[in-house]
């Protein structure tokens, strides 16, 4: 075979090659600067906050008695007992709604530590009568009438926390889609709004997440009204 016909040949294929790898080349680097175009993004937050009322109450209604005798200790616990129960139906609260705990009894001679012998009474004792209602108003107007079962001779308890009456917000399944679809508008005008001053395109969602609902007091002097709030956090895409 003609040594020049095979030199010219492998001139032609190694041309061929090398145009074909320079192309696949050029190919390859405009797809990866194509892909890192598309990755280019933006992470935002959308707040959704409310006021809502609560629409359960857990009320204890706590008094204490005292006595030398075991038996007299628990007939004042049921006397006082039936006077907070008439008290509360005085002030509008359905008889279903109250339960009765068991009184937690102290018999100071029992005590292993103190000065027992020096107690006025043996038997000391706390009831606790709770009212669980959605009726919130009546029973923040009965709370500020306890003054009248002080009034026959009921030693009204409340100083510890277990005492404190509580609110609760029960509604949240029915106003969740609301302020989801509201936070994830807010984070898209929020998008939006970058887009436009970094002269970008919003393209669409590429990763999202829903941040957990919060239930609070909106302050302290007023916990039967609940603040409900949630943060959604959205990626988007930009592009030019």
């Amino acid at each position: 075979m003609n040594p020049l016909i095979n030199r010219s040949g492998a001139l032609v294929l190694g041309a061929a090659l090398f145009f074909g790898l320079a192309g696949l080349g050029y190919q390859l680097g405009s797809a990866a600067v194509q892909v890192k175009a598309f990755e280019r993004s933006v992470t935002v937050k959308g707040l959704s906050e409310h006021e809502y009322p609560a629409d359960i109450v857990i009320w204890p209604v706590q008094f204490t008695v005292a006595d030398n005798d075991l038996a007299g200790l628990y007939a004042q616990i049921e006397d006082g007992t039936g006077k907070v129960r008439a008290f509360l139906a005085l002030n509008g609260i359905d008889p279903a709604e109250i339960s009765v705990s068991a009184p937690e009894i102290t018999d100071k001679s029992a005590q292993r530590y103190g000065d027992a012998g020096q107690a006025p009474f043996r038997f000391t004792a706390t009831q606790t009568v709770t009212v669980y209602s959605p009726q919130i108003d009546p029973v923040r107007a009965a709370m500020g009438n306890l003054g009248e079962l002080g009034k026959q001779g009921i030693a009204l308890g409340g100083g510890d926390f277990q005492a404190a009456p509580e609110y609760l917000f029960t509604r949240l399944n029915a106003v969740k889609p609301q302020m989801i679809e509201e936070a994830t508008r807010q984070a898209r005008e929020v998008a939006e709004k970058f887009a436009a001053d970094s002269q970008s395109s919003l393209g669409k969602i590429r990763k999202a997440s829903q941040g957990q609902f919060s239930i609070e007091p909106r302050d302290t002097n007023n916990p039967h009204i609940k603040r409900v709030r949630v943060v959604s956090t959205v990626e988007y895409y930009l592009s030019d």
